[in-house]
């Protein structure tokens, strides 16, 4: 929760459904929603950041917890750790929570079985 991996990073991507989940929580509309708080990354929406570069959602905790984007709610369980786990070891420098004593076949089934749990 010491909210580093909020800062940066390219941005988190937004899906539909958590675009839907993000404004209703919000109390605002689809539209004013992307206008107000995303800005585009090729073609697919991300959360604005604020001045002090963390994620315009941030403020010493997560303000859309409840709600957080599917990204969010993975990380640092992401499908790149799969596709090499020094994708792992690379992350552990922005996340003090990264544990980088793990066996490989170890952290995989735990990326699959966290990838598994939050697949939509």
């Amino acid at each position: 929760m010491c909210g580093d991996c909020c800062k940066g990073f390219g941005g988190t991507y937004v899906t539909e459904k958590d675009i839907d989940a993000i404004s209703g929580f919000l109390n605002t509309e689809r539209n004013a929603f992307k206008r107000d708080y995303c800005q585009l990354s090729g073609t697919r929406p991300v959360l604005r950041t604020g001045p002090s570069g963390y994620c315009i959602f941030w403020d010493r905790v997560c303000t859309i917890h409840e709600v957080k984007p599917r990204m969010c709610k993975l990380w640092p369980f992401v499908e790149a750790v799969l596709v090499d786990p020094i994708n792992w070891i690379s992350m552990h420098s922005m996340c003090p929570g990264i544990r980088t004593d793990v066996d490989e076949k170890e952290l995989a089934e735990c990326v699959r079985e966290q990838l598994l749990k939050h697949s939509r």
